[in-house]
């Protein structure tokens, strides 16, 4: 069982910066490769980005590349989200995950093959 808290939602300005982080806790960190998710308001969770269990391997959605940055520190069993050049059409609950048993390469932006959820985060950003 793994246990994830994500931290660091709030409201912002357009062009304005937010780093979102998710503290996991229970199983060996290093297990799992992680992703963040999000949703808006009537709208399906999509996939924004995810990070390789050693952190040597990224994944990004269109969207957001060059834009967010997703790292990790498996020393204190912490993976971030760094948020630059905000746009309203980002907000949304914003959500981390933790994957224990696929491959990183060809999974990483299924949702449906993550195991561990976080409670989310809600990330506004306004015009």
């Amino acid at each position: 069982q793994v246990q994830l808290v994500e931290s660091g939602g709030g409201l912002v300005q357009a062009g304005g910066s937010l780093r979102l982080s998710c503290a996991a806790s229970g199983r060996t960190f290093s297990n799992y490769f992680m992703g963040w998710f999000r949703q808006a308001p009537g709208k399906e969770r999509e996939f924004v980005a995810a990070i390789s269990r050693s952190g040597s391997s990224t994944n990004y959605r269109d969207s957001v590349k060059g834009r967010f940055t997703i790292s990790r520190d498996n020393a204190q069993n912490t993976v971030y989200l760094q948020m630059n050049m905000l746009k309203p059409e980002d907000t949304a609950e914003y959500y981390c995950a933790a994957n224990r048993r696929f491959q990183f390469g060809a999974y990483s932006s299924d949702g449906k093959t993550y195991d561990y959820w976080g409670q989310g985060t809600q990330v506004t950003v306004s015009s």
